[in-house]
């Protein structure tokens, strides 16, 4: 079976290696000529992945052989480059591939998941792979357990039996809205705990942020169709942990940064890749105001982010809002 893996970050680069020790033909592909030539080269992807790149990953820059023969299609890009590959690969694509979307957000201009940006290009059947997944854990063959969500479940279960094995197990849920926005929204919440790391708060802080944090993600995407009990799984509160609490979350460190008082574009510069949680921040605050969802930790972190607000000040108004129930509005 021929695997096109389009983009060649450190998740993309990690499923690259996952697949290729399960004896499948993987074209990695990247539009950064001077990366696919170092990987060739040196056999490492080193700014994102320091592991060994098998010689059964073909790491290319002509997408059009990368898609030549494609059977599986996984897209690994950022998710504000999610409109541009759909674009791309549209028309190239063999219409009966599946496609497998790996990028978690919101689109900030439409507000649109990233299987709905991909469908307006591409009439295959789109595979979402969420959950708590760590591309460095996932390539060093550290046990992960995943999610698929498609509306096609045939696609999902060919999806599974391709790339699940003894360190990677996948479960599937229908519940594609769900789990596209858990995996999206958790970031943002990421982000909240990071600042609480650099504010040098406690391990009670961070508690009472990610269970809230929990609750403005069930009410957010409950109003958006989505089934409540899917953000009890894999793609909600089992990717909430993982970010929340490892360093090796881009959100996290982000948000220790801005913590610490550094600037979003210092931070920015400074992680160096893409921090999915502020364009995310932007959309869920917008959708809050649009279907009248209360999201107060995720308002406050748009103020942080966009207003320049102190993030001790967003902490304090947190915490002397007016008195509710705990299941007030769930």
């Amino acid at each position: 079976m021929k695997i096109a893996i389009l983009g060649a970050g450190s998740w993309g680069t990690a499923i690259a290696i996952h697949l290729s020790r399960l004896n499948y033909d993987i074209k990695l592909w990247s539009k950064n000529i001077y990366q696919i030539e170092e990987i060739k080269k040196t056999r490492y992807n080193k700014k994102y992945l320091e592991i060994l790149i098998p010689h059964n990953v073909y790491p290319v820059s002509d997408i059009k052989e990368a898609l030549e023969g494609s059977e599986i299609v996984i897209l690994a890009v950022p998710s504000n480059a999610i409109r541009d590959i759909s674009k791309m690969i549209s028309g190239l694509i063999d219409k009966n591939s599946i496609i497998v979307n790996l990028a978690k957000g919101i689109e900030t201009s439409t507000f649109k998941r990233m299987s709905e940006v991909i469908a307006e290009y591409n009439t295959n059947n789109i595979v979402v792979l969420s959950g708590p997944s760590h591309a460095e854990e996932v390539s060093m063959q550290i046990p992960t357990a995943c999610v698929l969500a498609s509306k096609n479940i045939t696609s999902c279960e060919i999806v599974q039996d391709i790339m699940m094995d003894e360190n990677f197990r996948l479960y599937i849920n229908k519940d594609v809205v769900g789990v596209e926005l858990g995996g999206a929204l958790k970031n943002i919440i990421a982000l909240g705990a990071g600042i609480s790391d650099g504010l040098r708060f406690g391990d009670n802080t961070k508690a009472a942020l990610m269970t809230r944090g929990l609750a403005e993600i069930t009410r957010l995407g409950t109003a958006l169709g989505a089934d409540p009990l899917t953000f009890l799984g894999l793609s909600g509160v089992g990717d909430l942990i993982v970010t929340c609490t490892s360093m090796f979350s881009r959100n996290r460190r982000a948000g220790i940064m801005l913590g610490e008082g550094k600037s979003l574009e210092l931070t920015l510069k400074d992680i160096g890749m893409v921090v999915e949680g502020v364009n995310t921040t932007k959309s869920a605050f917008m959708l809050s105001k649009i279907y009248n969802v209360e999201m107060p930790i995720t308002k406050e972190i748009y103020k942080v982010l966009y207003e320049n607000k102190n993030p001790r000040d967003a902490v304090y108004n947190l915490m002397t809002r007016s008195k509710k129930h705990e299941m007030e509005n769930l």
